[in-house]
C-alpha cells in the first residue's frame, strides 16, 4: 500500500471507541516515513486571561484547516488533533513541504495581527520510533457522520515536547508564493451555554501513567464516563436551542484577520450580510436545520491523542462523581489528569460546504483546555520531583 493514502486506506471502524480500544489488533503503526506537526501558542495561558480564549482558539484551528485544505486538494485524508491552544497533525512527506509553508505564513500573519507567538514545528514518525516510543492508531466512526482517529503510544507528546523545546525558526526561503488558504473557517457563534438540564461544561486531560496500560485504562475511563454522564451525544454540549449567530464587529474583524484576509468595510459587510442572510433565510429551512443536526454530530468533543481530551457538559453532581473516580486511580498511579469547569463552551468552525462537510471543534469556555493542561502539567512536575527525590 502506498504510504502517502495509509490513512485514507485504513479501516473505519463502527463500533463504540471503548469497544475498539479492547481490540489492539485493530491498531496500526503509523508509517515511518510520515510526519508529525504540532502548532502551538506559546504564552498561550496569559493570552486566555487576558480575555483571548475564542482567538486562541481561532488560531489553533486555523492551523489544522490550512493543513486539510491542502491535502483535500491531493484527495488524501489526515488524521488531526485540537487542543485549543494548538494542534497535532500526522501527515505523509508529499504534503510536509505545503503545509509546513502554509504554515509558516500563518505563523507570520498571527505575529504580525495580534504580536502572538505560534510555535510551528515538524519531527518524522522515524524519529519517534528511534527514540524508542509507541505510535499506534485506528479509526473509529462515533456516529453516522463523524469519524475520529485514535492514537495509542506517546509518539505524538514526545514530539511536542520536542518541538517545544527547540522553539526553531522556520526555513522562510519556500514561502515567499505561498497562499494561506483557510477558506471554510468560521467563528459566528456566541458563547454557548449548556443544554436542557445541564449547568456545566468540564474539560478534562487524562493521561496514563504508563504508556503499555493506555488501552485498557482509557476504556474503563470512558466507560466510566458513559455510566455517569450518557453517551457522547447525552454529554454534548452543543445542543441546537442554545447556538446563536454573533453578528459582533470586532469578532468578524478578528476572523478576517486570522484568515489572512483584508478586514476592510466591503469584506466586513459580507460576512455580516451573509450572517443575516443565515440566520434569517437558511438557517429556519429544512436544509438549515439539517445543518444544525449535523452540527451537533461533528463536534470534536472526544480527542484521544495519547491522552483522553473531552469536553463534557452534565451537572455538577455528575462530574463530582466522575472525579471522584478520577481521583482514586491517580491516587492509585494510574493516570494524572487536570480539568477545568466553565458555564459555557466555545466553538471555530470549519465549514467547506454544509452538506456534512463541515467540522465544529469545541473547547470549554475561557479555554477549558489551555486550563486544564495548566493543572495537567502542574501534577506532571510534582510527580518528577517526587520521583526525583
Amino acid at each position: 500500500m502506498n504510504s502517502t493514502l495509509f490513512y485514507t486506506a485504513l479501516e473505519n471502524y463502527k463500533a463504540p471507541v471503548t469497544t475498539i480500544l479492547s481490540k489492539p489488533e485493530r491498531f496500526q503503526d503509523i508509517p515511518d516515513d510520515w510526519h508529525i506537526v504540532v502548532t502551538d501558542i506559546k504564552g498561550s495561558t496569559a493570552s486566555v486571561e487576558n480575555g483571548f480564549s475564542e482567538l486562541v482558539n481561532l488560531i489553533a484551528t486555523g492551523s489544522i484547516i490550512a493543513a486539510l485544505n491542502i491535502a483535500a486538494k491531493h484527495v488524501i485524508d489526515i488524521p488531526f488533533f485540537f487542543g485549543g491552544d494548538g494542534a497535532t497533525l500526522l501527515i505523509p512527506s508529499t504534503l510536509l513541504t505545503d503545509i509546513m509553508a502554509a504554515l509558516t505564513v500563518h505563523q507570520e500573519n498571527i505575529q504580525k495581527e495580534f504580536n502572538i507567538y505560534l510555535r510551528v514545528g515538524s519531527i518524522s514518525v522515524s524519529h519517534v520510533y528511534e527514540n524508542n516510543q509507541e505510535l499506534k492508531i485506528a479509526k473509529a466512526s462515533i456516529n453516522s457522520l463523524h469519524t475520529i482517529p485514535i492514537v495509542l503510544g506517546n509518539g505524538l507528546h514526545f514530539a511536542e515536547r520536542l518541538i517545544k523545546s527547540r522553539d526553531s525558526v522556520l526555513d522562510k526561503a519556500s514561502i515567499n508564493q505561498t497562499r494561506l488558504d483557510l477558506d471554510g473557517m468560521e467563528c459566528r457563534w456566541n458563547k454557548i451555554p449548556p443544554p436542557k438540564n445541564s449547568n456545566e461544561v468540564v474539560s478534562l486531560l487524562i493521561t496514563a501513567t504508563n504508556a503499555s496500560e493506555q488501552a485498557p485504562i482509557f476504556q474503563h475511563i470512558l466507560e466510566h464516563t458513559n455510566d455517569i454522564y450518557g453517551s457522547l451525544r447525552h454529554r454534548n454540549p452543543i445542543s441546537i436551542p442554545k447556538l446563536k449567530l454573533s453578528f459582533n464587529y470586532k469578532r468578524i474583524k478578528t476572523e478576517l484577520k486570522v484568515s489572512n484576509k483584508a478586514d476592510g468595510l466591503k469584506n466586513i459587510l459580507k460576512v455580516w450580510m451573509n450572517g443575516l442572510i443565515g440566520k434569517y433565510y437558511y438557517l429556519p429551512t429544512a436544509t438549515g436545520r439539517k445543518y444544525l443536526k449535523e452540527l451537533t454530530q461533528l463536534s470534536d468533543i472526544l480527542v484521544i491523542d495519547g491522552r483522553i481530551n473531552m469536553v463534557i457538559s452534565g451537572t455538577t453532581t455528575q462530574r463530582q462523581l466522575l472525579t471522584a473516580y478520577l481521583d482514586n486511580l491517580e491516587q492509585q498511579g494510574q493516570i494524572i489528569y487536570g480539568s477545568h469547569v466553565s458555564t459555557t463552551s466555545i466553538m471555530s468552525c470549519y465549514v467547506r460546504n454544509r452538506n456534512a462537510k463541515h467540522i465544529h471543534f469545541v473547547d470549554g469556555g475561557s479555554s477549558g483546555y489551555t486550563r486544564a493542561a495548566k493543572v495537567l502539567k502542574g501534577k506532571l512536575n510534582a510527580n518528577r520531583l517526587k520521583s526525583k527525590s
